[in-house]
């Protein structure tokens, strides 16, 4: 159901913005590379935790430096025709994409979690098919 609503208002702001077409895909196309490289930047697995903030602020940096570098050039090559379109375009899409990648790392910890599961029963089977039945005798206080 959310991802026929975001197919459906993406739709109709596209639509919306036929005039300006340029605008919302260039809002379009800012916004899901800066929100992709900072989500690859600040959720990297590093073995040192104190490590998380700085990959979070260099996150934030490089989506700040793409987003900037992006206007300036959608600007210089007369992409950008009309500021309003481009900014609701990249306003939302920032929103849908980061939705989108919090989506796909909740997916991706699901599966790594059933895999861990299934390891550990696999582990469990084959521990237990390797133990020696013990019989004990009648005269042992156990």
């Amino acid at each position: 159901m959310k991802l026929a609503l975001i197919f459906l208002l993406s739709s109709i702001g596209g639509a919306l913005s036929g005039e300006h077409f340029h605008s919302f895909a260039a809002g379009f196309g800012i916004a899901a590379v800066s929100v992709g490289t900072a989500y690859w930047l600040a959720f990297r697995t590093t073995r040192y935790p104190q490590l998380a903030l700085l990959l979070l602020l260099m996150g934030m940096m490089a989506k700040l430096t793409i987003t900037i570098i992006g206007v300036m050039w959608g600007l210089k090559a007369e992409v950008i025709n009309s500021p309003f379109v481009f900014s609701l375009s990249y306003l939302f899409f920032s929103i849908v994409v980061t939705y989108g990648y919090f989506k796909l790392r909740e997916f991706q910890m699901a599966m790594a979690e059933k895999r861990v599961v299934i390891i550990a029963e696999q582990q469990e089977l084959e521990e237990s098919s390797n133990q020696e039945p013990k019989y004990l005798s009648p005269l042992s206080p156990n």
